[in-house]
């Protein structure tokens, strides 16, 4: 009877190690990320714990402004954008489809809605697709995490 005593305390106390109370050490624990906007932080390039309406500083003014379009312009082609930095304000493109920096405007086909941008290269190969700013994927009403087919217009 001792010895089965002895044999359930020697089992109880090398537990306890697994249970933090002995000299190993416990595990880390991986960070917690907290969903923004209903989608993981970690499926986009956003700083942890920002959500995009923190990060699109621009005003209504500037997106009624940038909801307007003054005219058609030359098409340069259909692009598929993806979030660009979202840390970088203002309403822009970045694409192959450009060589250099001009002003210009994408469509959504599959609404019609479009936004004035800067049209900014990047250096890309043609077809390599496209990024584009967070406060012009919100206003065409785009999900962050979406692959949008837009095209381009240059002015």
């Amino acid at each position: 009877m001792v010895r089965k005593g002895l044999f359930l305390m020697m089992i109880a106390v090398a537990g306890c190690g697994r249970l933090g109370f002995g000299d190993d050490k416990p595990e880390a624990m991986p960070p917690m990320i907290a969903p923004t906007d209903d989608i993981a932080v970690s499926a986009l390039p956003m700083p942890v714990g920002a959500t995009a309406e923190a990060l699109d500083t621009t005003s209504s003014a500037e997106r009624a402004q940038a909801a307007q379009v003054t005219g058609q312009g030359v098409r340069l082609g259909v692009t598929v954008a993806s979030l660009g930095d979202p840390t970088q304000p203002g309403f822009w493109l970045k694409t192959p489809l450009v060589g250099a920096p001009a002003k210009g405007r994408v469509e959504l086909p599959a609404t019609g809605t479009s936004a004035q941008v800067d049209l900014l290269p990047t250096g890309g190969a043609e077809g390599s697709g496209s990024q584009m700013s967070l406060p012009t994927l919100r206003l065409l009403g785009v999900d962050l995490t979406g692959l949008p087919e837009v095209v381009v217009y240059r002015y």
